[in-house]
């Protein structure tokens, strides 16, 4: 018999099997506690509950460690592309080249959306947040295609699963498009799955759009970066939500729906809004100082993390890639100027270095998208954008575990106890 957790509860004891993974920390199987014990554990935010087993992603936050099948993220970044790394998610290795290309064609044969899927984007006002847009197109596509709704159907998953990666790009152009009132322009199949986004968002139909290289670049490093990240909020979302049998586009709506919340994707755009405020490099020591002041409400975002009590790993590669794109752009707004002096003196600070408070993905990704021209309002769609392959592969690695349940968390109960009605009149 493997290890055991013992439980002490109202004097009688009971053993737990302790799982072990890979990699990681030891799992207390506390499956049976209830039955055993009559008592639930107490755990908000989950943070100390495995509520899934899975082969998909590793984080080690005390090391700056994120890795995808195996593969660290810093390596896919830097060579992969993120058609490679969708394929790697899906599949469990990383492709061929044969394979890579067929899997590329069959992402790019579902880039279009159904045409009477444009006039569901009529009725959203003009001023529509584009998170807004998202979460009700991507749950209509349920309405459009019912070929790949039976969640019992591998090859009905597998083609969800394409189409969701292939047309949320589209979905997330269109939703840009309506806001500033320009047509729709549609997919370009000869371009990659990064210069088609930039085309389909940036491009008008009386002009040629011309893919800068180094933008092309950054936006697949930025989706690479964003692929998946093991059970965050909005992962857990959609697999709560796959686990009422929900089809796979009602459960990434949901997803998008949990991650339009400014403390999980809407941080890079906070992070932006705070350089902003910050205006000009000769502010920042100001700044700095209340930043450190626990009694001002100022905080520095974009700076530390929840999971990472290192270094972002994500971080290291999109710090490459602002220099990179503001080269290639010729940037030279004062903003970009007040966020790389910021990033110096928060590196070399020792207030910062001590509380390992060091510039994360958002603080980054939020620089490049506003370099690129992305208005704030759209880097949570960009997120949901790259996200998605993670949240279907996550979602088709719950639906094939045999040990997955409808999700049911438990509660502790403090309202009050039975009481009898009273009759309106005599209360």
């Amino acid at each position: 018999m493997g290890d055991t957790a013992k439980f002490i509860v109202e004097g009688k004891e009971v053993e737990s099997p302790i799982l072990k993974g890979s990699v990681g920390p030891d799992v207390i199987d506390i499956r049976k506690l209830y039955a055993q014990t009559g008592a639930f554990t107490y755990d908000p935010g989950f943070t100390s509950t495995a509520s899934c087993e899975s082969a998909l992603t590793y984080i080690d936050g005390d090391e700056g460690v994120l890795l995808h099948r195996g593969y660290p993220i810093g390596q896919l970044a830097e060579n992969s592309s993120f058609m490679e790394v969708c394929y790697l998610l899906l599949n469990g290795e990383l492709p061929s080249a044969a394979e890579l290309d067929g899997f590329t064609r069959t992402i790019t044969r579902h880039t279009m959306v159904h045409e009477q899927l444009s006039s569901f984007f009529k009725g959203f006002r003009r001023d529509a947040h584009p998170m807004a847009i998202m979460v009700g197109v991507v749950g209509a596509l349920s309405a459009f295609y019912h070929d790949s709704t039976d969640i019992s159907d591998p090859v009905q998953r597998r083609i969800s699963a394409h189409r969701l990666i292939a047309k949320i790009p589209t979905i997330a152009a269109m939703a840009y498009k309506y806001s500033v009132g320009q047509p729709f322009v549609y997919p370009d199949n000869k371009l990659s799955y990064a210069g088609n986004f930039l085309r389909m968002t940036f491009g008008v139909p009386a002009e040629e759009y011309e893919v800068v290289p180094a933008v092309e670049k950054a936006m697949d490093r930025i989706f690479i970066l964003h692929a998946d990240h093991e059970q965050n909020a909005s992962t857990s979302t959609v697999r709560l939500a796959g686990s009422s049998g929900a089809n796979p586009f009602a459960c990434v709506a949901a997803g998008i729906a949990c991650l339009w919340g400014p403390a999980h994707g809407g941080a890079n755009e906070a992070c932006l809004n705070m350089l902003r405020e910050i205006g000009t490099p000769d502010k920042i020591p100001h700044y700095i100082e209340r930043a450190k002041d626990k009694n001002d409400p100022f905080r520095l975002m974009g700076f530390g993390h929840r999971v990472y009590k290192n270094r972002d790993p994500r971080a290291t590669v999109m710090q490459k890639t602002v220099r990179e794109v503001f080269d290639a752009l010729n940037v030279q707004d004062p903003l970009f100027e007040t966020a790389l002096r910021l990033e110096e003196i928060a590196l070399n600070d020792p207030y910062f270095i001590e509380k390992k408070l060091f510039p994360n993905v958002d603080f980054y990704s939020g620089i490049i998208l506003s370099a690129i021209g992305f208005p704030t309002t759209m880097f949570t769609v960009l997120f949901a954008l790259a996200r998605t392959v993670g949240w279907v592969a996550q979602w088709n690695e719950m639906i094939e575990d045999p040990s997955q349940k409808i999700g049911r968390p438990r509660q502790l109960y403090t309202g009050p106890t039975q009481r009898d009605y009273v009759p309106v009149g005599q209360r």
